[in-house]
Order: C-alpha cells, then structure tokens, then sequence
C-alpha cells in the first residue's frame, strides 16, 4: 500500500506534496454527549462528524426509515400505488394500534386504509400500527416484509442493518449503526422527494384524531424538516435528522442520550453546527492533476492521478488547519497503465474523522519501459520494497 500526503490546505489547493504525521488531526471539532453519532453532507457526501459510528445498536423506531424505504421503492417502481389499500388485521391492532401503548394512527380493526395514509402515519406519528399493516399487505407477514427490509439494505450497501420487524420494537438480533441511518436517510432524501416531504409534516389526522409529528426537532426552529426519533432500553435516546440552512443540508443520526429533553438538545446542537460551520471548497478542478502513483518497469518513473471531475469538499470555516489528505494505492503500479484505468482513492481528513474518499485515475498512459529501466525498478523494489 503506498501513500502521498498533503499538507492540510496549500497541499489540497496547490499540489504540495508535503510529507505529514495525522498527529495535527488527532481531535475532533465538535463534542456530543451522544455515545454514538454521524453526521454527512448531503450534497457532496462529505462525512462532517463522527463517533463510534459503525457500532451496532438496537433501531428502535429509527428502523421505520427502512420499512419506508421498501415502500417508496415498491411504489417508485410500480410495484404498489398510493391508492392500494390493506386492511388492518388483528395482530396490526394488538401489536401496534390503540390496546398497544407505543405510537400508533388508532387504525381501526378490519378497516381498509389507503398506503398514502399509511405512510403519513409512519412518516409522522411513528405508528406502528401503520408499519404492520404495511408489512403484512405487502409481504403476507411482517416476518417475510423484515426479510426485505434486510435484504435491501444489502442492495443499498449496508452491511450490518439487520431487521426482524417493520417498527423496531424490541426483538433478538435487530440491529443497525448511526452510520448507515444517515446513510439511509440521505438515500431518502436524494431518491424520493415527493416522498421525503411527509417527513416535514406538522400534524396528520386519522380516525378523527389529530396528532403532531413526533420528531422533536421540527419544533425548534432550526429548518428541520425530518426524519424520526427513537428510544430503546438497551441504546437510550436517538434520533434522525436534518436540517436545510442556506443551501446547505445536513443529515445527523445520533443515539445513546440520556433522556427526551438532551437527544433534542444534542442533536439541535449538532445539526445547527454542521449547517453553519462549513463551506463548499473545490480543491481539484475538473482534470487537474491530484497527484502521482509510482509504476514499477514503466517508460516512467510514475503516473499522474486525476478524478473523474472536480473534487469538492465541505471545508470547516474556523479549523482548516484540521484538515490532511493523502493518496492511497496498491503499488507501485505495474506497466503498461492506460490512461483512465483506475489506480487509488484520495482520502481527506477533517479532524481524525475520515470526511471524504475519492476515486482516482490514470490521468496518462505509460507504456512499458526498455530493459535496463525494468531492470532498474525490479532492483529498487527488491532494496525498498519491504519497508512499504
């Protein structure tokens, strides 16, 4: 694995290629009272926080942002309109609807309700009720709609999300991380907005009771249009949100917080500092050069790198000082390399908190060298090469 650092803004900005430690980016720019917690960019992807980030946690409610998921993707795909109905069995009723005492739409037994209603009620009272009645018209049980829930989450790319319901009540072997419910929600709000504004939605009336968004954070005044609160004996306190501040959105998932009242201090906290403490910063153009890999028995000594297009990155305001970035590569590289063949990652440091990685490429085609160049590199990398 070979490595080229860059100082933290002028390396970025001007290609200095300056030999670094991490030690200057060994401390985080923000802290929570939240046990685990992640916070990304939503145009750019650009991680802006993190914190014991990828270790599993009960979902609590927060795994109805997957139940929702499969459903936005069923209709997206036609699979499912907002017109269909399915009628409220009586283990929907029992489990999650009013003789439940969790968050329930107060579904009436055996009354048929319309998928748009459904998903206002799990979009904005959490109910429960409305995520069974969705799983078993779509699945024939909530047991097979879980399996789908897991298996998506697979073909979205997260790894440790496993779902045993489709409301996150306590059950044996449910799981997921902050990280991939940012990750989620992001999906969320990029894929489906005509869906994602149910999210923003003050209030919503069924069965002639009218109940207010459970997401604490709409409330508070900070541009917070969703997603969903949840709480679980054995992770505490947490929450999804975000919010859109002059252009810029961010999206927070948090858990481990003691009570109501610090989640929504501590992630009020978070998102207002992820919205306002950064900026967008282009640091390659489109086809600039971000660096060199090294190339083993090539005309040349190494290939220039560049990214598919510019590289933009939110950058914190007050501590640029924070910032590092390196180029990693399996190598050196092995001639001939073709120009837009795919060589390592640029990877960019805020704090110790891993913000960005970027995909880099042959910028160049570099053509296999004469002998006695060969026989050169192969002699180098037999002196060198074990200290890589």
């Amino acid at each position: 694995m070979q490595f080229r650092f860059f100082s933290p803004v002028a390396g970025l900005l001007g290609l200095g290629l300056l030999l670094l430690s991490l030690a200057s980016a060994s401390a985080q720019l923000f802290e929570t009272k939240a046990a685990q917690a992640f916070m990304i960019d939503a145009e750019t992807g650009t991680v802006l926080f993190a914190k014991d980030a990828d270790k599993p946690i009960p979902p609590a409610s927060m795994a109805k942002l997957m139940t929702m998921e499969v459903v936005f993707n069923a209709i997206k795909s036609g699979r499912m309109t907002l017109d269909d109905t399915f009628v409220v069995s009586e283990n929907a009723w029992r489990t999650g609807g009013a003789p439940s005492g969790t968050s329930t739409m107060f579904a009436k037994l055996k009354s048929a309700v319309s998928v748009g209603d459904l998903i206002q009620g799990v979009t904005v009272q959490a109910a429960n009720d409305g995520c069974i009645v969705l799983a078993e018209g779509m699945a024939g049980s909530e047991a097979n709609f879980a399996a789908q829930m897991t298996e998506r989450a697979r073909q979205l790319g997260l790894q440790k999300s496993t779902f045993v319901n489709a409301t996150g009540l306590p059950a044996d072997g449910q799981q997921t991380t902050v990280k991939e419910l940012a990750l989620l929600a992001l999906h969320i709000w990029r894929d489906y907005p005509e869906f994602f504004r149910y999210y923003g939605q003050p209030e919503f009336t069924w069965n002639k009771i009218t109940q207010k968004n459970r997401n604490p954070l709409l409330a508070m005044g900070i541009e917070a249009d969703g997603f969903v609160a949840g709480t679980s004996e054995a992770a505490g306190f947490g929450i999804v949100g975000t919010v859109s501040h002059s252009g810029t959105r961010v999206i927070a998932a948090m858990s481990g917080l003691a009570n109501d009242r610090e989640r929504s201090e501590e992630a009020r906290k978070l998102l207002d500092w992820g919205s306002r403490s950064f900026e967008k910063t282009e640091i390659f153009a489109k086809d600039e050069v971000v660096g060199e890999a090294a190339v083993f028995g090539g005309a040349k000594s190494g290939v220039a790198l560049k990214a598919k297009g510019p590289v933009d990155i939110f950058l914190p305001i007050a501590n640029r000082d924070k910032l590092t970035a390196k180029i990693v590569y399996d190598g050196p590289v092995s001639a001939p390399v073709e120009a837009g063949q795919p060589v390592g990652v640029l990877r960019v440091w805020i704090g110790d908190t891993l913000s960005q990685e970027t995909p880099l490429f042959a910028a160049e085609s570099v053509g296999v060298g004469t002998l006695p160049q060969r026989a050169l590199d192969a002699a180098k990398e037999l002196a060198v090469g074990w200290l890589r």
